[in-house]
């Protein structure tokens, strides 16, 4: 087995890492996401099934995906494709083809992830300049007015409003600072953006919180909104597609199954603590989304939509909670244009940062299997995302952002999580596993979750991937209701995502080719 390189890149310090971990964990997900999810599976109802989930699945994939990085880190590996040629102990050469799933996955997650933080950055500025505030002569009519903008922002062939060239101008800046972090590597760009940007975040989460439990009584107060939160509806506990749902927040929040944690990971040193780190950046995440991600926008759209509304407003769509419905709550108070300012930035910071995790598999990847400079890496990253990120720019209308996101965003992640807790629990076996968990361990993970990860952990996620399976990815496959111009579209970003799967095992391929030819001529480090 190799020894870790020399010259290897590594954190520079403790908090530096867990804030970049949390920066992976804590986006978009846990401001626009959890919200609507939260109001469309009945509040308190979906809160029960979320955290058992995040006992179950969460937890120990964070755990299992910590310790992973770490190990193929120490060997050299840096992605997922070497990871799991060393959990197979190089003895299963099929596992790192599967791994390329922890490649391509983030790449495609980053590419219109990027696009929809660019969104935050644009709102950010509309906020200054007031431009989506007063659409509109009453509270229902101004939603709708903000509604129409956001649409009109999104739709590039119509530049009568914000849309044309305007948003083209959001995503390139935002990609180029990107392309910038990445460039300046593990110490000088990532750990610095976590260092300064995750604890901005919370700080203008916190004052937002603050302002939002103030606000007067309109349709309702803010408490029917946390009431909304925490009173279950018992009765509803027998949906099955509540405990789906539930699960499926767990995997986007937390960034697990995604192949970002393990890269992260591999830069730690061999005895550097994964479980009490790990558990530190799940219940950072947890804080971000429940008690902030939560407490901000329900409360404030039941404030001014009452709980019916509010409902109503989370089932239009996955941004109406969080831009529609706070932008128009924000339109209604007083400083109209610093707390919208607030609110979109501290999502730009929060899309920022989950955004340079999702780009690191493929940045580490150009780096060790193909041999480039970390600064090319991060120019052939930019290029790469502005490119196929102008796929989504031009033809999001048409549906191919959400097609993109359902596939490698969601149904994929419980794909990947399922191969890798195989691998990990009964290839590499989990008494071997149990044991890297705990070198250098800070903390002692209680003995239950041994089973767990064997036994408990693995059958949920199966009855998960049957259940997706059958329910959703099966008539999602068919493109069943899907307006029939929108299926051209569909099949090219299908194909652009197979693609993309497909050069990535040709590069593993001759990667693994290159190895084995060193290897043979006695080269050092092959």
């Amino acid at each position: 087995m190799s020894v870790q390189q020399a010259g290897r890149e590594q954190w520079g310090t403790r908090i530096g890492l867990v804030l970049a971990m949390a920066g992976n964990a804590v986006g978009l997900g846990n401001f626009l996401r959890f919200p609507v999810q939260a109001a469309q599976n009945g509040g308190g109802t979906f809160m029960i099934p979320y955290f058992i989930s995040f006992i179950l699945l969460g937890i120990p994939l964070m755990w299992i995906e910590w310790g992973v990085g770490r190990l193929g880190g120490r060997h050299g590996h840096s992605t997922v494709p070497g990871m799991f040629d060393v959990l197979t102990d190089r003895k299963k050469k099929w596992a790192k083809y599967f791994g390329i799933l922890g490649v391509v996955m983030p790449l495609i997650v980053f590419i219109y992830y990027t696009y929809v933080a660019s969104w935050m950055l644009g709102f950010s500025f509309f906020s200054l300049t007031g431009r989506y505030f007063g659409l509109g002569d009453d509270v229902a009519a101004r939603a709708e007015g903000v509604r129409s903008f956001l649409v009109n922002y999104q739709n590039i062939h119509d530049s009568t409003g914000t849309g044309g060239f305007v948003p083209v101008l959001f995503f390139a800046a935002t990609m180029i600072f990107l392309g910038w972090i990445l460039a300046r590597g593990i110490r000088g760009g990532i750990e610095k953006l976590a260092l300064y940007g995750v604890p901005m975040l919370f700080l203008f989460a916190i004052v937002l919180l603050v302002r939002i439990m103030t606000l007067p009584e309109a349709a309702a107060t803010p408490a029917e909104g946390l009431d909304f939160i925490w009173n279950p509806e018992w009765s509803s506990l027998g949906n099955a597609r509540v405990w789906v749902a539930a699960a499926g927040q767990i995997f986007f929040t937390l960034s697990v199954g995604m192949g970002s944690i393990q890269t992260y990971a591999s830069y730690l040193r061999r005895k550097d603590d994964v479980t009490l780190t790990g558990l530190s950046t799940a219940a950072t995440n947890e804080f971000a989304e429940v008690v902030l991600g939560g407490t901000i926008a329900i409360p404030a759209a039941v404030v001014f939509f009452g709980v019916t509304g509010a409902m109503a407003i989370a089932r239009n769509g996955s941004f109406d909670l969080g831009i529609v419905a706070m932008g128009t709550v924000i339109g209604e108070i007083a400083g109209s244009q610093l707390w919208g300012f607030l609110w979109f930035f501290l999502l730009f910071i929060a899309g920022i940062t989950s955004c340079v995790a999702l780009a690191s598999p493929t940045m580490a990847f150009l780096q060790e299997e193909v041999g480039l400079t970390r600064k090319r890496a991060a120019q052939a990253v930019t290029a790469l995302g502005i490119g196929l990120g102008m796929f989504h720019v031009v033809f999001y209308r048409w549906g191919v952002l959400d097609e993109w996101d359902y596939w490698a965003g969601t149904f994929g992640l419980v794909v990947f999580a399922a191969i890798e807790i195989f691998l990990f629990a009964w290839i590499f076996g989990i008494d071997r596993g149990w044991d890297e968990l705990h070198q250098g361990a800070d903390l002692r993970m209680p003995g239950f979750y041994k089973p767990v990860m064997k036994w408990v952990t693995p059958v949920f996620l199966a009855v998960l991937l049957v259940w997706w399976g059958w329910t959703e990815a099966r008539p999602k496959l068919m493109m069943e209701g899907v307006p029939e111009e929108n299926v051209p579209y569909l099949l090219v970003a299908r194909l652009i995502m197979t693609l993309m799967l497909l050069v990535g095992v040709v590069f593993i391929r001759r990667s693994w080719q290159r190895r084995a030819a060193a290897a043979a001529a006695g080269k050092p480090g092959a």
